[in-house]
């Protein structure tokens, strides 16, 4: 998915409100206790490596749940940017709560950088170090985050500008270590655009890729937007079966801006919300069971779809005339709520919209039986019982 986005207005609006909302959700660590300094003597780098770690809210309160983990480069000064993003999603149930990793720098040049750099642009002989501070992420940080805090096998990496092509880099170098790649504004002119040419080259030989890429631009231009643009439409184009891709440019949006403007974009792309869009159903109830089975593996937990979710779905179906659909997923939410009262309703209510009065009146008998007289909605559910039986003895 290919995006063009003029909204230098938005993203700087919502730069300030995540600055806001981080500094409140700060306060908010230190009261809850949810921030967490550690470091490790790294073997792989050969030095001390300091790192954040963000709890969510509910990890103290709920000690069986486990989370999602987002490893973000650049250290903890983006933490609180995700955190409030996370935040907004979580309150319409468009995302789970995660644990979020903040990575220090002692050399982000050398670190992140897969190639030394050779073109003389910058940084000339600079570069170079990315397998080694990839090594470290995988047989060292991720290690010791999973056996001290409730983690779950779903992990994200993001970074912006440098830390951007080392998200790259991983995709490439480790493509199952982690399940989501997001790189903001990628500073894919380095090394005459070395890591745009490995991507491409390893987007190419990928016939499947089950994971989820979001990369972006402001308003960068000349070698920089033009290595990019290439990548992106390669990208967009050629991508894998699997694999999720993700771009946005942002015009009028300065290069240290772009994770700002994109953190929303790229988390709501991401997670998949309780509520299933209606694009994800493919006409046969094995998309809804796809469906939350993925939901499931990114939250971390086995989530039922919900009653609401899958009538609202049904009802849905009605409205575009596809009534046989429609009373194929009311049957199928039966199955997954055989106590909901409201569940044998919609069923009657799509036998009724397809002319058939006796299923649909013994349906509606069913939901008297299953509601009982305190349900909220007994008497409606008794007036449309009369009024089927009176529709019946017409015929």
């Amino acid at each position: 998915m290919l995006n063009n986005k003029k909204t230098y207005l938005f993203a700087a609006l919502f730069a300030a409100c995540a600055f806001i909302c981080s500094t409140s959700y700060a306060k908010q660590q230190q009261t809850a206790k949810l921030s967490y300094q550690h470091h490790l003597n790294a073997k792989e780098l050969g030095e001390k490596r300091e790192f954040t770690v963000v709890l969510p809210k509910s990890y103290h309160t709920n000690p069986s749940k486990v989370y999602p983990v987002i490893y973000r480069l650049d250290g903890v000064e983006n933490t609180g940017l995700i955190s409030s993003v996370l935040e907004r999603l979580q309150n319409v149930k468009a995302a789970p709560e995660a644990i979020i990793v903040g990575i220090e720098n002692t050399d982000r040049i050398r670190d992140y950088y897969p190639t030394v750099n050779t073109e003389p642009m910058g940084f000339e002989g600079q570069g170079g170090g990315a397998a080694k501070f990839l090594n470290f992420i995988e047989k060292e940080l991720i290690p010791y985050v999973d056996d001290n805090y409730r983690t779950h096998d779903y992990k994200i990496i993001a970074g912006a500008s440098a830390a951007g092509v080392f998200s790259l880099y991983a995709m490439q170098a480790r493509p199952g270590l982690f399940q989501a790649h997001i790189a903001y504004s990628p500073a894919i002119w380095w090394n005459f655009g070395a890591t745009a040419k490995s991507t491409k080259a390893f987007i190419s030989k990928s016939k499947q890729l089950d994971s989820y890429l979001y990369i972006n631009i402001g308003e960068e231009a000349g070698i920089m937007r033009e290595r990019y643009d290439d990548m992106a439409q390669f990208i967009t184009k050629n991508k894998p079966e699997g694999l999720k891709v993700v771009t946005d440019s942002f015009d009028g949006v300065a290069h240290g801006l772009t994770s700002s403007a994109g953190a929303f974009f790229a988390y709501k792309q991401l997670f998949l919300p309780t509520q299933m869009p209606m694009r994800e159903f493919s006409g046969n109830t094995a998309s809804i069971d796809d469906y939350y089975n993925r939901l499931s593996k990114q939250w971390g937990e086995q989530i039922t779809p919900p009653n609401d979710v899958v009538r609202s779905l049904g009802y849905n179906l009605v409205d575009r005339k596809q009534v046989d659909q429609a009373i194929s997923v009311f049957k199928y939410n039966i199955n997954l709520h055989p106590k909901s009262a409201e569940a044998y309703y919609a069923l009657s209510y799509g036998y009724e919209m397809q002319g058939d009065m006796a299923s649909a009146l013994a349906q509606i008998k069913t939901t008297l039986q299953v509601a009982g007289k305190s349900h909220q909605y007994y008497n409606f559910f008794v007036e449309t019982e009369a009024r089927l039986q009176a529709q019946l003895d017409k015929l």
